[in-house]
């Protein structure tokens, strides 16, 4: 498969074209011959225009690439070597989605033949590929796997908005069925991997070990959020604490704030889902995820008590929230627990603008019901700085002065203005 591939007698194609599928494509694409499909024909048309949807590439991103984007499973057919890359969400009881993944399974099954390999790599509970992937594959294509086809998985570790640790740049664990298939997924991988890969010893462990990255992050990001609260009752400053804790050389330098985005604040739910089937019920994960999904609230809560203490009357009170993505420098809204902080202060009977220089107005309204303003006015009683955006950083105290005339609050949920702040009353996680 690998020499087909590089000599392009075989096409690659990646099913999903989302922030994880379309570099994966491109990168690809500057190598090999690559079919980059997708079941939405707007995104499809976009990229055909050199354009991403997602907003992460740029257009020079698409030149020089040897790709057909379609969303056609007659052209899906041309390929031999298949990457799934859909998202894997949750659903509202916090429990795996596989219908995206289900539902790619089904399209790369209507196009396997004798000889296909199929890669996966949507984050998932160890077992998923094997035991929900797989049988979809074999139902739909009439085929046998092991026989007919090959199945291998490669966890994705692509940061949204993290232009250093791109695709080509991060080390690939990969897995595949069988000794053959790992060493052939693992040679196709080298096309465009420069630091290489790590081949794990089944496709379990690749999938444990993905799921574990964040969930580690997880549970160390709702270790500090817990400790700021305490820290908080405490009147001492969280930031100012991990920074003299973090003089000792082996401290781990995790910091508190809102957990969202589509990884760090969905993958656990998948590995604690998959525990709670084997009769276990994940307790430090469970109590991390607890509290993560509490950060919102909390900050809503902690900005209304200041807002008494000043004696605002809360129902003319307007407060204006400074960023709406699911982290810094991105466009991604998706599980923004911004949408937590909003949604509390207005249960409060407070007035709330949100101003984002990266997020669209239309989405936030389709997706949480309120959108922009563009522009900030000046006449707030209190500013809740929520992402740390590259624009917010310089930001200077008579910036803040100038949207608070009288007795303003400032709240930065990322510590980025502490020992900035004189005048206004500041407080931060």
């Amino acid at each position: 498969m690998y020499s087909k591939v590089l000599s392009k007698d075989s096409k690659i194609a990646v099913i999903g074209l989302g922030y994880v599928g379309l570099p994966i494509a491109l990168a690809f694409a500057r190598k090999v011959s690559v079919i980059g499909f997708d079941i939405n024909q707007q995104r499809v048309d976009m990229m055909k225009n050199g354009i991403d949807p997602s907003q992460e590439l740029d257009a020079e991103a698409f030149e020089g690439c040897d790709i057909k984007f379609t969303t056609s499973i007659d052209e899906l057919r041309e390929a031999n070597f298949f990457i799934v890359a859909v998202p894997t969400p949750i659903d509202d009881h916090n429990l795996p989605d596989l219908k995206p993944l289900l539902g790619a399974s089904r399209s790369v099954g209507k196009a396997l033949k004798k000889g296909d390999y199929v890669v996966y790599e949507s984050t998932v509970y160890p077992g998923c590929t094997e035991e929900d992937c797989i049988p979809v594959l074999e139902e739909v294509s009439g085929l046998k796997f092991k026989t007919d086809f090959k199945v291998g998985y490669s966890p994705e570790r692509i940061n949204p908005g993290d232009k250093e640790h791109t695709i080509t740049k991060i080390l690939k664990v990969v897995s595949g069925c069988d000794a053959e298939s790992s060493k052939e997924i693992a040679d196709v991988y080298k096309i465009i991997v420069e630091p290489g890969v790590h081949e794990a010893s089944s496709i379990k462990v690749a999938e444990a070990a993905k799921i574990i990255e964040n969930t580690q992050r997880d549970v160390n990001i709702a270790l500090m959020n817990e400790l700021s609260i305490i820290f908080n009752k405490m009147g001492i400053n969280t930031f100012e604490v991990l920074e003299a804790a973090g003089t000792k050389w082996n401290f781990l330098k995790f910091f508190p704030g809102l957990v969202g985005g589509h990884c760090i604040g969905v993958d656990p739910y998948y590995l604690t889902y998959k525990a709670e089937s084997l009769g276990y019920h994940a307790k430090i994960i469970n109590s991390g995820r607890y509290v993560n999904d509490s950060m919102g609230f909390y900050i809503a809560k902690q900005t209304v008590k200041k807002l008494t203490a000043a004696k605002k009357n809360l129902n003319d009170t307007v407060v204006l929230v400074m960023g709406a993505t699911f982290k810094e420098d991105v466009s991604d809204i998706r599980n923004s627990k911004v949408a937590d902080v909003i949604k509390e202060l207005k249960s409060f009977g407070l007035n709330v603008e949100v101003v984002d220089p990266h997020a669209d107005s239309e989405e936030l309204n389709h997706e949480y019901g309120f959108g922009l303003v563009k522009k900030p006015g000046n006449n707030y009683d209190a500013v809740i700085v929520a992402v740390n955006h590259a624009e917010y950083k310089p930001l200077e105290e008579a910036y803040f002065k100038s949207l608070m005339p009288l007795n303003g609050i400032l709240v930065d949920i990322k510590g980025i203005y502490r020992g900035k702040i004189k005048e206004l009353t500041y407080w931060s996680l």
